[in-house]
């Protein structure tokens, strides 16, 4: 029997439509019981699929939405622009716009002092040519750059070519200059360019029904009123804020701030995929509207991209984005009337914008250690990552080889195992002990969220091994990660990294 046509998914501009892949059905056999409520699931979900799958009904469902965007020309009289690639580029830029906000967001979310016209967060955003993957590198605003010159934003000054740091561009000429400045370091051609402040970032955030972001320790930044308990928590947009505006939680100041607003993205496109966003009609309306109506993009960005963006992120997973850092020469680059700034390593730099060029992934995909087996159980995030602890593993009952097993176990997950567990004292531990020396408390809890149940039990003088002592209710061994992974060349993790486990 002929099947009935279905529409492909609008291409973004100047790329060719890609072929719609049909949706798997989700779940497997199920009880008779259950079959009413699961039908019905289906069936709703085929039908926003069909929605938003198809040309006609989509671009109904987006109508309207153009004239609540701000235009800006960030390409106006650009010349001598870097050769476009595959795939297709945006620049995403973070303004203050605390100017926009009212007294009490203010106060709450502590956005008090003067308004700064200046770029807060840039980052080049590359969706590679067949969908399947974002790219997003982190640009640090402290960036050392050559302005190019130019005329000042309302075109009354000419200036010279100086140096200043990346967020200065903004200020100096707005998002043409700012543009200009990132294609000349980069050498990426930006196809479009998104500016969101303060306020449409909290609306966005908020009409997405908030975002699950996890820490491993406690987050703590009296200068935005951040703080977050060691867990999960789904944060609103002004926490949102507060979260990516933080600088003061850690001593990589605006480096971790940097992998903190990455993570911040993974969750988002985390939410976005799985959290039925982008399979529900008057959800994805609604996200979409108030993104639109609350940002400033180029003219070539609209409704019609947003649902063509929207299309190719429905098969989406969170290892489908990756994430990166510029690689840095000198992090503390002192320049005459500057003070410190950020010195990029120029020929890791290049390698790294000529993967986004020739829309190839930025790191290749890691395979699992020699003898250790991919993971299926989502890792959890820990302080210390497992390859910095050192673990001696004691069998603390009668049970032969359980002491071998737990330290393969432990290995496996990337602890620093001696590989030559012992016997313990005592052959009768019914609960698994950790001993550790406090001066390495960080690492004890480490070893402890990867043997959930365990005892945690204060050693003086031991020293940095922490010492595990098997005991009877041992099950498995938990993966955990570093909170914040260091990958390859480039310090690239993708989503699944990064973002919540279950």
């Amino acid at each position: 029997m002929p099947q009935p046509h279905r529409p492909t998914r609008p291409a973004l501009p100047g790329r060719p439509a890609r072929p719609s892949q049909r949706v798997p059905r989700p779940g497997g056999p199920v009880r008779r019981r259950a079959d009413k409520p699961r039908w019905g699931v289906r069936i709703a979900a085929g039908l926003s699929v069909v929605v938003l799958g198809s040309g006609a009904l989509g671009h109904a469902v987006m109508t309207g939405l153009d004239t609540g965007i701000e235009r800006v020309d960030p390409f106006k009289d650009m010349k001598n622009r870097p050769q476009a690639g595959h795939g297709v580029n945006f620049l995403l830029v973070g303004t203050d716009g605390r100017d926009k906000i009212t007294a009490e967001e203010k106060r709450e979310y502590k956005l008090g002092g003067a308004p700064c016209h200046c770029t807060d967060t840039v980052m080049l955003v590359h969706l590679s040519a067949d969908r399947t993957r974002a790219s997003v590198v982190s640009l640090p605003r402290d960036s050392y750059v050559e302005l190019p010159a130019h005329r000042d934003e309302a075109g009354r000054k000419q200036h010279g070519a100086h140096p200043v740091k990346l967020n200065a561009a903004y200020a100096e000429g707005g998002p043409n200059l700012t543009v200009r400045t990132v294609e000349n370091m980069t050498r990426v051609k930006i196809d479009h360019y998104l500016e969101v402040d303060f306020t449409s970032f909290m609306k966005t955030v908020d009409a997405m029904g908030g975002v699950e972001i996890c820490t491993a320790k406690t987050m703590h930044d009296p200068n935005t009123g951040l703080d977050l308990l060691p867990g999960t928590h789904r944060l609103s947009g002004g926490q949102a804020l507060q979260y990516v505006r933080s600088r003061h939680v850690d001593g990589g100041s605006d480096l971790g701030r940097m992998q903190r607003q990455q993570r911040f993205i993974a969750a988002l496109i985390k939410q976005a995929t799985s959290g039925g966003v982008l399979l529900n009609p008057v959800k994805f309306k609604e996200v979409s509207s108030t993104l639109l109506g609350s940002v400033r993009a180029d003219r070539g960005f609209g409704s019609q991209q947003m649902l063509a963006l929207g299309q190719a992120m429905r098969d989406f997973t969170p290892s489908s984005s990756e994430f990166a850092s510029v690689p840095l020469g000198d992090a503390s680059f002192r320049v005459k009337g500057l003070g410190s700034t950020v010195k990029w390593d120029e020929a890791k730099a290049a390698k790294l914008f000529e993967a986004l060029r020739e829309d190839r992934p930025m790191a290749p995909a890691r395979a699992p250690a020699p003898g250790r087996p991919a993971r299926t159980q989502p890792a959890v995030p820990v302080d210390v990552a497992p390859r910095q602890v050192r673990v001696q593993v004691e069998n603390g009952t009668r049970i032969d080889g359980l002491g071998t097993r737990v330290d393969s176990a432990l290995r496996a997950t990337g602890f620093d195992t001696t590989r030559a567990p012992g016997n313990g004292a005592s052959r009768e531990v019914k609960r698994t002990v950790i001993t550790y020396d406090p001066r390495w408390d960080r690492s004890a809890r480490t070893v402890s969220t990867a043997l959930p149940g365990s005892e945690l039990r204060a050693v003086p003088g031991q020293g940095r091994t922490v010492v595990v002592i098997a005991g009877a209710d041992y099950r498995k061994v938990v993966p955990v990660r570093a909170e914040d992974p260091y990958q390859g060349e480039f310090g690239v993790v993708t989503g699944d990294q990064v973002v919540c486990g279950k």
